[in-house]
C-alpha cells in the first residue's frame, strides 16, 4: 500500500496529526474546568484540537489557498494512484470494534457493556447529525465528481469518533491501545483522500468532529445513564456483526437483556 510516493505523504500528514492529538490528550490540564453533573469535568483545553480541525475544514470551504492545498493533493492522486484501495469502508470502525474484542479476552476498560455502549451510540448519533447536517448545507463536489456531498468526511469522522472511544476506555490500561487507534482512524482518512473521495479539508474537519463527538458523549452520560436508561437489567449476552446491503456499509448490534 505504501509503494508511491504520494501515500507515503498522505500518511504522514495523518500520522502527525495522530501524534498531536495524542501529545495534547497527555498533557497537565491548565485551563479552568468546570463540574459538569457533579462528577464530571469538563476540560476546556481538551476542545482545542477538534476545534481547530473543524475551524480547518470550514475555512478551507472558501479559502483560496487551502482550496489550492486540495488541489494540488488531487492532481497528485490522479497522476499516481493504481487502483482504489477499500480497506477505509472497514477501518473507520476497527477502533470501537478493538473495544468490545478486548472485552471479550478479558482485558477491561473503564466502562461496562452497557455504559460504554451507550456512549458509543451518543458519539454515533452526534457524528452522525454533523456530519449530515453539514453535508447538506455545503454541498461541496467530491474530487472524482462523483457527488455534492463531499463535507466532511463521514468515514473519518467515524474512524475518529472510534479511535477517541478506545483512547478513553483503555487510556488508563495502556496508552497504545489509543495511539494504535488513532493511527487506524488517521490511515482511515488517508485512503479516503489516496481514493479520490475526499479532499484534504474534508478529512481534517472529520476528524475534528469524530473526536469532539466521543468527547462530549463522555460528558454527557452521566446525564444519560441517570435520566434515561434507568433499567436495572443486566447484559447477558451480544451479537455484534457488520452489514452491507449493496450501498452502504455499518455494524448491528443485538443485545440479550437478562
Amino acid at each position: 500500500y505504501f509503494k508511491n510516493k504520494l501515500m507515503r505523504k498522505i500518511v504522514f500528514i495523518f500520522i502527525f496529526l495522530a501524534n498531536a492529538i495524542y501529545g495534547q490528550q497527555t498533557k497537565i490540564d491548565t485551563l479552568k474546568k468546570i463540574t459538569v453533573n457533579n462528577n464530571q469535568v469538563f476540560k476546556l483545553k481538551k476542545l482545542i484540537i477538534p476545534t481547530v480541525l473543524i475551524g480547518y475544514g470550514v475555512i478551507g470551504i472558501e479559502s483560496d489557498g487551502l482550496k489550492f492545498i486540495n488541489s494540488g493533493i488531487k492532481e497528485e492522486v490522479n497522476e499516481n494512484i493504481d487502483q482504489k484501495i477499500t480497506i477505509d469502508d472497514f477501518s473507520q470502525y476497527a477502533p470501537a470494534i478493538t473495544v468490545y474484542g478486548l472485552n471479550v479476552v478479558g482485558i477491561k476498560g473503564k466502562h461496562n457493556f452497557k455504559e460504554r455502549t451507550i456512549i458509543l451510540g451518543t458519539s454515533y448519533l452526534i457524528m452522525s447529525a454533523s456530519v449530515l447536517s453539514l453535508k447538506s448545507i455545503t454541498k461541496v463536489e467530491r474530487p472524482d465528481g462523483s457527488a455534492f456531498n463531499s463535507f466532511p468526511s463521514g468515514h473519518t469522522a467515524t474512524a475518529f469518533a472510534s479511535a477517541e472511544f478506545l483512547w478513553q476506555e483503555y487510556k488508563d490500561v495502556s496508552i497504545w491501545y489509543g495511539i494504535t487507534g488513532y493511527l487506524v482512524a488517521a490511515g482511515t482518512g488517508a485512503f479516503r483522500i489516496y481514493n479520490d473521495k475526499h479532499w484534504l479539508t474534508d478529512v481534517v474537519a472529520g476528524a475534528g468532529i469524530g473526536i469532539l463527538s466521543t468527547k462530549v458523549a463522555y460528558w454527557m452520560f452521566p446525564y444519560i445513564n441517570k435520566h434515561i436508561f434507568k433499567s436495572n437489567k443486566n447484559v447477558s449476552s451480544t451479537i455484534i456483526a457488520p452489514f452491507y446491503n449493496g450501498k452502504q456499509i455499518g455494524i448491528g448490534m443485538a443485545i440479550n437483556l437478562k
